[in-house]
């Protein structure tokens, strides 16, 4: 059974994204922790950061913006989010990120749990 608890994203050290540039990720709820059911990520676009487009065919993901402004690209279709905004992404569906602003971005992303958990790496 999984234990509870609370943590500060100090504690959690950045770790690169793959294939991305200036774009961090923290796992601050994941496998380490026993998580039954989701993983919480939050992620980090330093100015000029992105990460390259990509798709996870069985996985979706749910954002919350906490700072700053970025270009999301959706299937194609790119817009801007930023602080306070909300993100849904579908299985199956390409995207991605680029801050495009003066100052860093952060979100958090929220994946379900799953031994199939792949990326397919589109550019």
């Amino acid at each position: 059974m999984p234990k509870a608890f609370s943590r500060s994203d100090r504690e959690v050290a950045p770790v690169p994204v793959e294939r991305a540039r200036g774009a961090y990720i923290q796992v601050l709820v994941g496998p380490d922790e026993d998580a039954p059911n989701f993983f919480l990520r939050k992620f980090t676009l330093e100015p000029g950061g992105y990460i390259p487009l990509h798709r996870h065919a069985t996985i979706e993901h749910e954002q919350y913006v906490l700072r700053g402004r970025m270009r999301l690209v959706l299937d194609g279709e790119a817009r801007e989010v930023g602080a306070g905004d909300a993100v849904f992404i579908p299985a199956g569906v390409a995207h991605s990120y680029a801050n495009v602003g003066d100052e860093p971005v952060e979100f958090l992303c929220i994946v379900p749990k799953t031994d199939d958990y792949a990326t397919e790496w589109l550019e």
